[in-house]
């Protein structure tokens, strides 16, 4: 059967043309115009509504309703009378009989956003639902037949729930039948020019802000970025943007600085990208905490000199951490937290063994001033600032490593 995917992002305004946007589309062709139950996947904020309004925009139900149901915002207490409706006098409070969703569905689309968040007992009223179309609301004792056909979408590992027996086996197998998969914003980057066009101009216009555009510099930043808040987070930094800097053509220094504000908002115990093998996010931890140590080993040394007018012996005990030399490695192992008495106990216990074994001063800062001048494409200026030492420092340092 042909698919029309021009037609199917036209139905809904689905934004992008990347190979993984154009297969995902494919999917949802293939299966809009039947009452095949169908499960989206995909990680929080990468669209997986816009998804099931497509299926539904495109099949033959179309012109009937879709009803959206967030199983994760309903409290458990309430969520049968909420799906299946109830009868007067059911419980305290049931003053009249009501509908639930899957009635206001029929003939239509429900969509049921997070299932994995159902309970238990529910889940085996829902498998009735969709083996059967039979439903009995709260308190009755009369089943009621219901047409509606379901989109369910998730952003866990059912599979794993499953095998924890937090999800039931039947209804995962029988909502599996057919599994459209959402790609992370990171996984098809090549449509975020696209998006930040759509969202600046959908939101300038309904603001009345003036709108320049963003140079293609700060697109390519965009691009580098993980987006871990995928399409969603996309479009409130391009909002926020457009806002902090109203009237303004967004450059690469005002998308830079965003990013970096966000991600030390919602990462601040973790400072690296996610999307890197367990070993390169270990390494990237313990190279910014040596670089932090550092940091903290020259504030010291500078309120020692500036308290104490004697010269300091690098020999005494109590300052023996404040004079490492470059060369000296560090044997890494882990330590509990009594007896850290310095700074050195410090940095052995902040290490992992198993992880580097041992590592100098001087390869640690070799690879900071590497990676800072890669960052800012070699912008010595920038990467001086960043590492908290002078341009003239600086230059040394990358004639001494022949960076």
């Amino acid at each position: 059967m042909a698919v029309d995917i021009e037609k199917i992002k036209k139905s809904v305004n689905i934004i992008g043309s990347s190979d993984k946007m154009n297969e995902m589309l494919f999917m949802v062709g293939q299966v809009a115009n039947t009452d095949i139950s169908v499960l989206i996947t995909g990680a929080s904020g990468a669209g997986k509504e816009m998804v099931a309004k497509a299926i539904h925009k495109n099949s033959k139900r179309k012109h009937e309703k879709l009803i959206t149901v967030n199983c994760a915002a309903i409290p458990s207490g309430i969520i049968e009378s909420e799906l299946f409706g109830h009868k007067k006098g059911s419980f305290t409070g049931a003053i009249e009989s009501r509908k639930g969703y899957f009635e206001a569905a029929d003939k239509g689309t429900i969509f049921l956003d997070e299932i994995g968040e159902l309970p238990l007992d529910i889940q085996a009223k829902l498998l009735r639902v969709i083996e059967q179309g039979e439903f009995i609301r709260v308190g009755d004792t009369k089943s009621n037949i219901v047409d509606a056909r379901i989109i369910a979408a998730t952003n866990r590992d059912l599979a794993k729930d499953v095998g924890k027996n937090n999800f039931r086996k039947d209804l995962y197998f029988r909502l599996k039948t057919v599994c459209i998969e959402v790609p992370s914003l990171s996984e098809h980057v090549d449509d975020i020019p696209d998006f930040v066009q759509r969202f600046g101009l959908e939101f300038t216009a309904k603001n009345n802000i003036p709108y320049r555009g963003f140079e293609k510099d700060s697109i390519e930043i965009m691009k580098s970025y993980n987006w871990p808040g995928n399409v969603r987070e996309l479009k409130n930094v391009v909002e926020s943007l457009l806002v902090m800097n109203r009237g303004e053509r967004i450059t690469a220094e005002i998308v830079q600085k965003k990013i970096n504000m966000e991600t030390f908002n919602t990462n601040s115990n973790l400072p690296v990208h996610i999307d890197m093998e367990s070993d390169k996010i270990e390494r990237e931890l313990i190279l910014k905490q040596l670089l932090f140590l550092r940091q903290d080993i020259n504030e010291i040394k500078q309120i020692l000199s500036s308290n104490d007018s004697r010269p300091v012996n690098p020999t005494s005990p109590a300052n023996s951490a404040l004079f490492l030399p470059p060369s000296t490695p560090m044997n890494i192992h882990e330590d509990s937290h009594e007896g850290r008495k310095n700074i050195e106990d410090a940095a052995v216990y902040a290490l992992n063994e198993d992880t580097i074994g041992e590592i100098s001063l001087e390869e640690i800062e070799h690879e900071m001033i590497k990676r800072c001048l890669e960052k800012f494409n070699g912008n010595r200026r920038k990467t001086a600032e960043v590492l908290n030492i002078s341009q003239r420092t600086l230059y040394r340092k990358i004639k001494e490593y022949e960076i």
